[in-house]
């Protein structure tokens, strides 16, 4: 199967030749002048980036402290700028150490280059880490590079992003929306019909905590109605094989349509006796998979019924248009994770594979440098963004000013 994998997936990515046109100039005179990187604050709460206070050794807080470096409070903006005078704005990952490995390596490798010749720089800058990177922050920083050349070509071909990758299969989609227990109320008054959740409860609670996300999950179903759809998180917090499948059979009343990445990422076999085992509901995988190579095996080992690779941290929109192109050959639904940042509804909105996008910025209290990321929203649903680019109202001014320091 992995050679089947490779061929469909070297099959369909060739740049569309007639965006390629220059509308600024020659081709080759367009440059990439400076390569820049900050570290970013996306939410007005003050806990961002804030150290835990543990209470001892055996807290399970311990188990899930993630850094200064992960998930979104790692989230970096890169800034492109060229000789034409088109800057570019990519969401990535990595934080700190993001940003120095985009100073410090990745920018080397773009100022002077020609912005358009996007695959070939993401090959070059992809290759030059296999002695160091490939997964991680190289490849949450190498996103948030990819992710700016993008929004340079769409403004240089004075296109949207999503029309550059083949236009879009639906004129709106569903919102699903990521939340705490506590918040799903605000989504049934915007008219979300998708509730994701996020279960904090895992292996270190044990049978207490087991009895706590049934109760807390009967009490959510009981609240939106058998009708509406109900997801859950687990954080990678329910890391046993044996645990989660009792799980599933504890919650089947419940009617989830997923479980959402309850193992390590790196339990591959795990997750495969899971999507052999668990009928009742799907399993959800890849957010914290890297490049098309990691959801390669993870289709190979038929350990995942449904991809959520972000495109701030899986390589980018090169690296996310091929996993996309990987779920459909192989019949599997396509949900990037965060797919309502204006740098994820692209590929949302294009593949036929994908059902929903993900809350980003919609009842999030995020920073005016969050909302400029957002997607529009109507009624329960994002719409698409017909300006050049990704179609953010990004500043270098508005970057600078949430810088975290």
């Amino acid at each position: 199967m992995s050679g089947m994998l490779a061929a469909g997936a070297a099959a369909s990515f060739k740049m569309p030749g007639p965006l390629l046109a220059d509308h600024h100039g020659s081709n080759d005179k367009l440059k990439i002048t400076s390569v820049d990187a900050y570290p970013v604050k996306l939410w007005e709460r003050s806990s961002q980036g804030k150290l835990p206070e543990f209470t001892s050794d055996f807290d399970p807080k311990r188990w899930r402290y993630t850094g200064p470096f992960a998930q979104l409070a790692g989230a970096i903006i890169v800034v492109i700028k060229t000789n034409q005078g088109i800057t570019g704005f990519g969401m990535g990952g990595g934080g700190k150490v993001g940003c120095e490995i985009i100073e410090g390596h990745l920018r080397h490798l773009l100022v002077g280059t020609n912005p358009l010749n996007i695959e070939m720089l993401w090959d070059q800058m992809y290759t030059s880490s296999n002695f160091y990177g490939r997964r991680g922050v190289f490849v949450m920083a190498l996103s948030g590079v990819d992710n700016a050349l993008w929004d340079v070509f769409g403004k240089h071909a004075d296109q949207p992003v999503y029309r550059l990758l083949g236009g879009t299969t639906k004129e709106r989609i569903p919102v699903y929306h990521t939340g705490v227990p506590e918040n799903i109320q605000t989504g049934l008054d915007l008219n979300i019909q998708h509730f994701k959740v996020v279960i904090w409860d895992g292996l270190p609670e044990g049978e207490d905590g087991k009895r706590r996300t049934v109760k807390t999950l009967k009490e959510i179903r009981k609240l939106v109605g058998p009708d509406k759809t109900i997801m859950i998180e687990c954080v990678a917090g329910w890391d046993n094989v044996e645990y989660t499948i009792d799980m599933a059979r504890r919650l089947e009343e419940v009617g989830l349509y997923w479980i959402e990445e309850p193992l390590s990422p790196d339990n591959i076999l795990g997750y495969e006796r899971l999507v052999k085992e668990i009928d009742s509901t799907r399993i959800a995988n890849g957010e914290h998979a890297y490049t098309r190579f990691e959801f390669a095996e993870l289709i190979r080992h038929n350990a995942v019924d449904v991809l959520q690779p972000d495109v701030t941290w899986c390589g980018g929109v090169t690296s996310l248009r091929k996993i996309g192109a990987l779920a459909a050959s192989n019949g599997l639904e396509f949900t990037p994770h965060r797919g309502g940042s204006l740098f994820g509804l692209p590929l949302c909105l294009s593949s036929g594979q994908c059902n929903w996008a993900e809350s980003f910025g919609t009842t999030d209290e995020g920073t005016d440098l969050m909302n400029a990321m957002s997607a529009d929203f109507d009624d329960g649903f994002y719409m698409p963004v017909d300006k050049p680019g990704f179609g953010t109202a990004l500043t270098e001014k508005l970057v600078k000013e949430h810088v975290i320091a």
